[in-house]
This record gives C-alpha cells, structure tokens and sequence, in this order.
C-alpha cells in the first residue's frame, strides 16, 4: 500500500506550506488525482483519516479528491482521446504511436487555512 506514504509525503508538505504562511490549523486539503495514477481513493482516505490524528496543524483535516481524467494523444494524427476507454490504440486511426497526455498526476491543489 503505497498510499500511506504518499499521504505522509502530501501531509509534510502541507505542514512546511502552513508553517511558512504563519497558519496555525489547515480545514481542507484538495488532493487532484489521475484516472490512471495508481492511488486508489478509498486507501489514500483511510490513511489520511488515520495520519492527520497525529498533527496538531491538520488534526480533523478534510481531504477533497477531484479526479483527473487520463487522456492520450496520437502522435500520428494528433487526436486527443479517453485513454481509459481505448487504451494505448488511437480510435481514430489505429496506430499505437501514442502517448499518455495526461491523467496519472496527482496535485496539491488547494490548501484551505482556519483561523
């Protein structure tokens, strides 16, 4: 479960953001993550319902995830299309010189502060 240190990794930074904006407790963090990144929600929740208890700048932190949706691009004709839906070959022309445009990033997005 690599989610675990991906939240530790996303709470570190979170922390390092707070401390350098003079921000004594953050409400919200929303996470954007890719269609095909790998992260699996429901793990990334659970390890983040269970690491925030243990910060006193995001203790009882909501987590927001928007997803991302994975699009790839034909190098052949340049059309841009769902990656999830037709893989690696292009529906437009079949060829399989594509690539993955975007959609296995995952982003800060926003960090919401309290006062």
């Amino acid at each position: 479960m690599h989610e675990l240190g991906i939240v530790v990794h996303i709470i570190r930074t979170v922390e390092e953001i707070a401390k350098e904006n003079n921000a004594k407790k953050v409400g919200k963090v929303v996470l954007e993550i890719g269609q095909v990144s790998g992260i699996v929600h429901r793990y990334l929740t659970d390890c983040w319902k269970w690491s925030v208890k243990k910060t006193e700048i995001l203790q009882d932190c909501e987590l927001v995830i928007e997803p991302i949706e994975a699009f790839t691009l034909c190098e052949d004709c340049y059309a841009l299309y769902s990656t999830v839906k037709y893989a690696k070959i292009c529906p437009e022309c079949q060829s399989e010189n594509t690539y993955l445009y975007c959609g296995n990033e995952m982003n800060i997005k926003e960090i919401e502060v309290l006062e």
